[in-house]
């Protein structure tokens, strides 16, 4: 029997975190799985064909948004998930999803937590713009509740459309996906945020649903030697840049600026923070790379 949807994963040497997906998925109506393994062989590709998987192995590692765009063109189905390996399925909240996803035509996100259980920062409002800007000024929770889910939409309760959210779990019509596939020289980052954005563009919003609920360990191949603090904040820039124009990319600056510049200032240990403001700087450095 056909099944309703299906789900794109790409590994990265990522054979734990794909068998606790596996796990979590038994027992539910789970997706059919397209599974494009791009790392060295770590047994994640023989575990995935265990567990019915369709694989593509790809060692020469073309990256997650040629690797995500090789494992859409299989979909035979109408919706399409895009699940990161180091997420878990919690109730029935992923087939819930993909029927919302069958239903209304976007790009349609759950709500993530991480290991702890608390809420994960998936859900993100529209940058460069002065409603992004408000959390980097005023301490969201003196906001009043409205702007304030619009700030910070992660925290909200409710069905919403948000600017954009990670692609650790993102569901949509096949077809819609593949209206705006990944750009194949984009090596790594800002992928998500990209896609959201020129989906925008066209009409389709992206829907944050609080109400499913996944688990999501979150930079499990990434980050295994460190954040690339520089590599991330040229990616975000380029991004906005090219979806939403210079000036846009400007405010976002100057919001991410803020508020780098705030937490390195009241945290402690505030080492990440340091880094993450370092490299912004460097970025925007008239005699450095990215510079404007």
């Amino acid at each position: 029997m056909t099944r309703p949807y299906a789900a794109v994963v790409v590994l990265h040497e990522s054979r734990d975190e794909l068998s606790a997906l596996l796990r979590s998925l038994e027992p539910i109506a789970g997706p059919r799985l397209i599974v494009v393994d791009t790392g060295a062989d770590d047994g994640g590709a023989q575990l995935a064909r265990e567990h019915g998987a369709e694989v593509i192995e790809r060692r020469d590692n073309p990256g997650f948004g040629a690797a995500t765009n090789l494992g859409l063109e299989r979909v035979s189905e109408d919706v399409a998930v895009l699940l990161n390996p180091d997420v878990e399925a919690i109730g029935d909240s992923l087939p819930r999803l993909a029927a919302i996803a069958a239903e209304h035509d976007g790009l349609h996100a759950p709500r993530l937590l991480n290991r702890d259980g608390s809420v994960q920062r998936s859900a993100h409002p529209l940058p460069g713009t002065l409603g992004a800007l408000l959390p980097a000024v005023i301490h969201p929770p003196l906001l009043p509740a409205a702007i304030r889910d619009r700030a910070e939409p992660y925290r909200s309760t409710r069905a919403r459309s948000v600017g954009w959210a990670i692609a650790a779990c993102l569901a949509a019509r096949t077809d819609t996906l593949r209206r705006f596939p990944f750009d194949p020289a984009t090596h790594l980052y800002a992928e998500d945020m990209e896609l959201c954005l020129r989906a925008r563009d066209a009409g389709v919003p992206t829907v944050y649903h609080p109400q499913l609920i996944l688990r999501h360990a979150g930079g499990h191949s990434l980050y295994r030697q460190g954040e690339p603090h520089e590599r991330l904040a040229a990616r975000r820039r380029e991004a906005i840049e090219a979806t939403r124009g210079g000036r846009a990319r400007r405010l976002d600056d100057a919001a991410q600026l803020l508020t780098f510049a705030i937490r390195a200032a009241v945290k402690r240990p505030n080492q990440r923070e340091r880094a993450q403001l370092n490299a912004l700087l460097k970025q925007r450095d008239p005699g450095g790379p990215g510079s404007n």
